[in-house]
């Protein structure tokens, strides 16, 4: 991620960009037992930042990961960050991590966006055999996430589709997944992957459109045998991206339903900020 604004947060106090910092003797930093949320700013303001704090501390929860830090305080050292450096609209990332005293650093950098053209064009996925560890937490043990997303970008693809051993399409190396089929969308249940913030934001608004949501995986066969109208992935920073591609299949579709889904959460997201 790349550094923008002068200041970074380590454990509550304001210090220079450059020294927000982890030495690569740090056993925790070699293990990847930390945890982490990415934010977006709007305007000054962040958005569902209490939903992301709530999240922080429950991924640190399952890893048993302690530390000394309220929501108070962390909405507190976004707060002051934002103010020094007088942040306009970016991405801020807060990183959690483990060891006998906890280290909590939050950076910023540029406001993650994307082109037009992959809302109204659609972007290519690939299928990748593998399941995260722990998936219900978000956590640092990102090799496979790593692993698969190279190869999707070897194969000129912008995500990979994590396959597990029965099929099933869980989530991508860094979004949910969505599949929609007539007036149902599917998606994998919450034991079964990262409970995230837009995840949640896409389901209210897919039921606000009137379709039924099932907390069912699809299916990759499913996928390449054409049965789903639509394909999506969320996450912060994309919000609902429609997919054109998955391996050879290709989606025969507007990208209606995801378009109206995209824009409605998007709305909600300056609502919040007021």
């Amino acid at each position: 991620m790349v550094m923008s604004g002068k200041h970074a947060i380590f454990n509550g106090k304001l210090i220079d960009a450059e020294q927000a910092v982890l030495p690569v003797q740090d056993k925790e930093f070699q293990y990847g037992f930390g945890v982490y949320e990415s934010l977006r700013v709007i305007q000054g303001r962040v958005v569902y930042g209490e939903d992301h704090i709530m999240r922080l501390f429950y991924s640190a929860e399952g890893l048993g990961l302690r530390h000394p830090y309220t929501s108070e305080q962390v909405t507190s050292y976004l707060m002051l960050l934002i103010e020094v450096d007088a942040i306009e609209d970016a991405t801020i990332r807060i990183l959690l991590m483990g060891g006998m005293e906890a280290r909590l650093f939050i950076t910023v950098a540029p406001l993650l966006t994307y082109p037009k053209s992959f809302y109204n064009e659609g972007i290519k996925a690939i299928a990748y055999n593998g399941e995260r560890y722990l998936p219900q937490y978000k956590t640092c043990s990102l090799l496979m996430n790593y692993m698969a997303l190279r190869q999707a970008s070897s194969q000129g693809a912008f995500e990979a589709l994590l396959v597990d051993r029965n099929g099933l399409i869980l989530e991508g190396t860094r979004s949910n997944v969505f599949a929609f089929e007539e007036k149902s969308v599917y998606t994998a249940p919450v034991s079964m992957v990262l409970e995230g913030v837009t995840r949640d934001k896409i389901i209210k608004a897919a039921k606000k459109l009137g379709y039924r949501v099932v907390f069912e995986a699809p299916r990759i066969e499913d996928v390449l045998a054409g049965r789903f109208n639509e394909l999506c992935i969320s996450s912060t920073s994309m919000g609902a991206m429609p997919l054109s591609m998955v391996d050879d299949y290709t989606f025969n579709s507007n990208f209606s339903i995801i378009t109206a889904i995209h824009t409605l959460i998007r709305q909600w997201e300056l609502d919040a900020l007021h």
